[in-house]
């Protein structure tokens, strides 16, 4: 079977799966399915930082307990929670990921890596509740957009790819791809602004910062397992490899995406 088939496969029964649950699953269903992909992503980063397996087990069964117990014990109080990680990690994508990659910070050190990886993947459990809430047709729609992204991405690189985006990060990766998917995503804004009535200011520059944003959060998977010297973060998904080779540009744009939210509802 060719790479890309298996990709369009795996892809496919990913949909078949998430879509329904994001459609019927009540939310505490939904929740305790995320807290398991989490999971299986914090121990891919795990072993991306050269955890032992133990630690690595660990490490993924404390941030699934973390995600299914924070609400709990916030109580009506998760809201406000909810707003404190997505601005952590706002802060984060946009100011700290960056900086790492231009400096081309190696961070081996496992208290650093712990507490990355808690930036990485709470926030983004929290952002995936936050728009599970708000109805499954706004939590599709935002996860379209990293889907459509990356789709168009990945197939307008491989037919007119000519210039390297961060050759000494992702080589695989260009300005091409990058434009392909900002065209496919203003398409998908017309689309929206068709069929759901949503304005085209500000809807197509927000839609941009969050190609940004997938980008980087690309890049930066991407930085760690260079300097891991590891191909891919995991083999659980043929023609994608890890879970967190999946997430990876979802965990920085959905609480980006959310913190967008949080702003439009309070300044209509």
């Amino acid at each position: 079977m060719s790479a890309l088939l298996s990709r369009v496969l795996t892809a496919g029964l990913l949909l078949a799966v998430f879509v329904p649950a994001a459609v019927w699953a009540p939310t505490w269903a939904w929740g305790v399915l995320m807290a398991g992909v989490i999971g299986m992503a914090a121990f891919e980063w795990a072993r991306l930082s050269h955890f032992s397996l133990f630690a690595a087990r660990a490490y993924a069964v404390s941030l699934t307990l973390a995600a299914l117990v924070l609400p709990v014990l916030t109580g009506a109080a998760w809201p406000s929670a909810q707003t404190g990680l997505t601005a952590f990690a706002i802060v984060f994508w946009i100011a700290i990921a960056p900086l790492w990659l231009w400096r081309r910070w190696a961070a081996l050190a496992a208290p650093v890596r712990a507490v990355t990886g808690i930036v990485l993947l709470l926030p983004a459990w929290a952002a995936l509740m936050a728009l599970h809430v708000r109805g499954p047709g706004i939590l599709l729609g935002v996860m379209a957009v990293v889907w459509i992204a990356d789709s168009a991405a990945y197939f307008v690189g491989r037919r007119f790819g000519r210039h390297k985006l961060a050759p000494t990060i992702s080589p695989g990766k260009s300005w091409e791809g990058v434009a392909g998917a900002l065209v496919a995503l203003m398409l998908y804004g017309v689309a929206l602004n068709g069929f759901a009535g949503l304005p085209l200011w500000p809807l197509l520059p927000l839609l941009a910062v969050l190609l940004a944003i997938s980008v980087l959060g690309d890049l930066f998977e991407s930085w760690i397992k260079r300097v891991s010297n590891m191909k891919d973060s995991g083999s659980v998904l043929p023609g994608h490899g890890g879970v967190l080779d999946r997430v990876d540009a979802l965990a920085s744009t959905l609480p980006v995406a959310v913190g967008m939210l949080l702003w439009l509802e309070r300044h209509p």
